[in-house]
């Protein structure tokens, strides 16, 4: 796979992002080609080589030369679903603004569509966040992590007047984001590149196991008294097959003592309608002797939240705890198979390129089994075999 890690040693933003994938060989001339395509007149992209601390790097500007209106949620979507850009472009540059959104609304409590995103939604962003998803697409990437971000002090200044460092829009991205702190002053993580890496990585932490690299890029920023390099580093291979893929979850767990044990399965639908990963119901013994269940729900790093409010407004708990973890997971797809009672889906996971277990769909295969009037062990070895013959015949 294909995998894209940027080394945050000195923080992101959305130049920097940009600027490493063009230095790691992202054509310019193409990302201008598409980007023009969105309806914004007066802008021009700049390109050219800086160096930071002995270091080269690629430094991106967007020079805006009219001006331009505050720009609502709304309004980009609009702007990226109508350029005809590739079909990946506006969906994931779309989240990264959708992100950016909910966080300037839950930091000035409004709603997300009616955030004004001054700095973030004018030109020059629209233009690095779209022109960074743009080179990802460009560099054939499919997959991207990224490292802890740092955490640095100070102030900034921006469209709200003077705030602290990380700025409160960039917390609220980062929540349950792996971090390090720093002892340097000034602003190393933007809004802007931290809704990219918070939206776009798939994993956070170090190098990818298994990483082939086969292209670098540097990010040239624009501070220059910092006492390393203001890069942003690209680091762009193949990871190895071998390798199992890592992801990012949010586990939820709470305790529940004197719940009607007839809600239990309305409490596990409603999560799992509600986006999680899994969720589950284990007995224990509490504090003096009295029986327990203890529910946990698996969720990923955009939904936890939302599950989290499922859970408290549906269980009547008074707290849940709330931790972040990597989960290595083998590949797996989802195949149809052909039956003689009729097709079934096959849940496939591989390890090392080879199928290592196949699993029936329960619900296929029950379905068929009520139709024909067998039982259902007949369908699942009957599946099981279709799917032995498939993979025997052209491989996993």
């Amino acid at each position: 796979m294909r995998t894209l890690y940027w080394d945050c040693f000195a923080g992101i933003s959305g130049d920097m992002a940009l600027g490493s994938l063009i230095d790691a060989g992202a054509d310019p001339e193409q990302i201008r080609a598409l980007l023009g395509r969105l309806s914004l007149p007066g802008w021009t992209l700049a390109v050219r080589e800086e160096r930071r601390g002995g270091l080269r790097g690629a430094r991106v500007e967007v020079r805006v030369t009219a001006d331009q209106p505050d720009r609502r949620l709304p309004d980009i979507l609009e702007l990226l679903n109508s350029a005809g850009l590739p079909a990946p472009v506006p969906a994931s540059a779309g989240r990264v603004f959708a992100r950016l959104a909910e966080a300037e609304a839950r930091v000035h409590g409004i709603s997300p569509d009616l955030v004004h995103f001054h700095e973030v939604g004018a030109v020059d962003a629209i233009m690095e966040v779209t022109g960074t998803v743009i080179a990802l697409h460009l560099l054939g990437v499919e997959r991207v992590e990224v490292s802890p971000l740092p955490l640095s002090r100070g102030f900034v200044k921006c469209a709200h007047g003077i705030l602290p460092v990380p700025a409160p829009a960039v917390l609220e991205l980062i929540r349950g984001f792996p971090t390090r702190t720093t002892d340097i002053e000034g602003e190393l993580v933007t809004p802007t590149g931290a809704a990219l890496a918070i939206t776009l990585s798939a994993a956070a932490g170090d190098f990818p196991p298994g990483l082939v690299i086969d292209r670098l890029g540097y990010g040239a920023g624009t501070a220059t008294a910092f006492p390393f390099p203001n890069h942003l580093r690209a680091v762009i291979g193949v990871t190895s097959a071998a390798a199992p893929a890592q992801e990012r979850l949010a586990v939820l767990e709470t305790i529940l003592d004197d719940v009607n044990p007839e809600y239990y399965p309305f409490f596990l639908e409603r999560l799992k309608s509600a986006g999680a990963r899994d969720a589950y119901l284990a007995p224990l013994i509490m504090k003096k002797g009295r029986p327990g269940i203890k529910l946990t729900v698996l969720a990923g790093p955009d939904e936890w939240q939302k599950l989290l409010t499922v859970i408290l407004r549906e269980t009547g708990t008074l707290g849940v705890r709330v931790r972040h973890e990597q989960r290595v997971v083998l590949e797996r797809k989802i195949l149809q198979v052909e039956t003689a009672y009729g097709p079934v889906r096959v849940k496939v996971s591989s390890l090392d390129g080879a199928a290592v277990r196949v699993k029936p769909e329960f619900e296929d295969c029950r379905a068929l089994a009520l139709r024909h009037g067998v039982p259902v062990r007949e369908i699942v070895g009957t599946a099981e075999r279709a799917a032995a013959e498939a993979f025997s015949a052209r491989g996993f």
